[in-house]
C-alpha cells in the first residue's frame, strides 16, 4: 500500500486479495489521510468496499458473463453473438451462481478436466475459457489464472487442395443437380475469386461492377479482407446467371442480396442465404454405384432395386471436403502461378507472407518438377561428354554453370507443358481460370 499526495490531495493505491484499489482520500492533512487508508482496506477485506470492478467479481458469473457479452454485441457478428451465447450457456451449467470472485484456479483446472473426460474437443474447450477470461478480465482477476490457465493444443487444419479430376467431378455434380443450384454458383465464385462463405453471402448486386467486371468485399472476417476482386470470364458467367435468377423473382435491386435468403420455399432477397451446409454436405458425399453408375449416398447397398449392388467400401474423392477449402485451392492455384506474392495477397485478402504459406498447398508434382530442374544442367554435361567419348585427353571439369545461362538454338524445339482450360457446355460449368500455366497434377 501507499500514499500519493497529487496537488494538496492525499490519495491511496492499495491490493487485496489480487485487487487493486486506487481512490482519492480528499484531504490534504497525512494523518487523516493514514487513518482514512487503514478503513478502506479493512472495507475491501469485508468485501464492503464499493467499485465497478468489485461489484462484477461480487457478480454471480451468469450475471457478469451476461453483461461481458452486452458489451461486445457492437464488435460481434450476429453469428459470432449466438455461438457465443451457445458457449455462454455451457459454462454457465457449472460456474452460472458462483459468484466471479470466488473461481480460483483449481475450479477451472477441474472444469477443464470435466470437459475432456466428456470427449469434448480442444478447441471447443478453449472457446468456452474465452468466455470465462473474458469475465476474469473485466473482474480484474485473470492475473491470478494467467500462469496456470493455458489453452489447450489445438492442431491447425491448414485446409485440402484439390485435385484436377476431383474439382471437375465436383462442379459437374452441383451443376446437373437443382438442389445444388447455390452450392455451384457460390464454388464457381470462390475457386475464381478466392472469396470466403461468409462474404458471399454478404455480396449486395450494389457491390458488382457489370461493367468493370470487379467484386468489391465490404466486409469480411478481416480489415486486409475488405478489397476489390476483378472477375474473370468464368465468375462473369456466374454472376449473370444470378443476376437472371434474381430478375425472375422482380430483382436484383442494388440493396438485394446475391445469395438471397429461400427458406421453405419463400424468398426474400432484402436478407442473405444463411447457409448452404446441406447442398454442400450432400454433393461432397454423393458417390456413383459401381455397377449401374446411379448417383447417391453413401450406403451399404445400391438403392436400385434392380441392383442392390455392395457399396460399403464405395467413398467420394471430395468426403470430407469444407466450402472454405475452396478458396485454398483458388491460392493454391494462384501460387503455382506466374502470380507475385503481392498480387496474390492483394487477390486473397492477406495480411502477411506466413498467412500466405498457410493457405497455399504448392502440389508435390510442382515441387518435384522443380527440384528436378536442379539436376538438368549436370544431366545434359552428363549425356554430352558421354557422346564425346568421356574426358579423356581433355581436362578435368567440375559442376559448373558455363551452360546454364545459354540459350537453346533457333532451331532446337523447347517443349512445354500448357494445360489447356476445359469450356464444358450445357449445365456443365467451366473450370477455374485463375491460372493459365500450371504443372500436371
Amino acid at each position: 500500500m501507499s500514499l500519493v499526495k497529487r496537488g494538496k490531495t492525499w490519495h491511496t493505491h492499495f491490493f487485496v486479495d489480487g485487487q487493486r484499489y486506487r481512490q482519492s482520500l480528499e484531504t490534504s492533512d497525512w494523518r487523516e489521510a493514514q487513518s482514512k487508508e487503514k478503513d478502506l482496506i479493512a472495507a475491501a477485506k469485508a468485501g464492503k468496499l464499493a467499485n465497478k470492478r468489485q461489484a462484477i467479481a461480487r457478480m454471480p458469473f451468469s450475471e457478469a458473463a451476461a453483461q461481458f457479452l452486452a458489451d461486445r454485441l457492437s464488435r460481434l457478428a450476429p453469428l459470432s453473438v449466438r455461438t457465443e451465447k451457445e458457449r455462454a450457456k455451457i459454462v454457465n451449467t457449472t460456474f452460472g451462481a458462483v459468484p466471479v470472485s470466488r473461481i480460483t484456479p483449481f475450479d477451472l483446472l477441474a472444469y477443464i478436466r470435466s470437459r475432456k473426460t466428456k470427449g469434448i474437443a480442444n478447441a471447443t474447450v478453449n472457446r468456452e475459457l474465452d468466455i470465462i477470461r473474458g469475465v476474469l478480465k473485466k473482474a480484474k482477476r485473470w492475473h491470478l489464472f494467467a500462469d496456470e490457465i493455458r489453452p489447450l493444443p489445438v492442431k491447425q487444419q491448414v485446409g485440402r487442395a484439390l485435385l484436377h479430376d476431383e474439382k471437375i467431378r465436383l462442379l459437374r455434380l452441383a451443376a446437373g443437380n437443382p438442389d445444388w443450384q447455390t452450392a455451384y454458383y457460390a464454388a464457381v465464385l470462390t475457386l475464381n475469386t478466392t472469396a470466403r462463405g461468409c462474404e458471399l453471402k454478404g455480396l449486395r448486386w450494389r457491390d458488382v461492377d457489370l461493367l468493370n467486371r470487379t467484386m468489391t468485399v465490404e466486409r469480411s472476417k478481416t480489415e486486409a479482407g475488405e478489397r476489390v476482386i476483378p472477375l474473370n470470364t468464368t465468375a462473369m458467367q456466374a454472376i449473370m446467371s444470378l443476376r437472371q435468377r434474381a430478375q425472375k423473382i422482380g430483382g436484383p435491386s442494388p440493396e438485394h442480396f446475391v445469395f438471397f435468403a429461400c427458406e421453405n420455399g419463400r424468398v426474400d432477397a432484402s436478407k442473405p442465404q444463411k447457409s448452404w451446409r446441406t447442398a454442400w454436405r450432400n454433393l461432397t458425399r454423393a458417390v456413383n454405384c459401381p455397377a449401374c453408375g446411379k448417383l447417391q449416398s453413401p450406403t451399404e447397398t445400391c438403392r436400385s432395386i434392380q441392383c442392390r449392388a455392395d457399396m460399403r467400401k464405395v467413398k467420394s474423392p471430395t468426403a470430407g471436403l469444407r466450402f472454405h477449402d475452396l478458396r485454398h485451392h483458388a491460392i493454391t492455384e494462384l501460387a503455382e502461378s506466374q502470380a507475385s506474392d503481392s498480387t496474390v495477397m492483394s487477390i486473397a485478402g492477406h495480411v502477411s507472407p506466413k498467412m500466405l504459406a498457410h493457405y497455399s498447398h504448392v502440389r508435390l508434382e510442382a515441387k518435384r518438377n522443380a527440384l528436378d530442374a536442379l539436376c538438368r544442367p549436370a544431366l545434359k554435361k552428363g549425356r554430352a561428354e558421354a557422346s564425346h567419348g568421356g574426358n579423356s585427353g581433355s581436362e578435368s571439369r567440375g559442376y559448373d554453370t558455363n551452360d546454364d545461362t545459354k540459350q537453346p538454338n533457333k532451331g532446337e524445339h523447347v517443349p512445354q507443358v500448357i494445360e489447356r482450360m476445359v469450356e464444358l457446355v450445357g449445365i456443365e460449368p467451366t473450370t477455374s481460370s485463375l491460372r493459365t500455366m500450371r504443372s500436371p497434377s
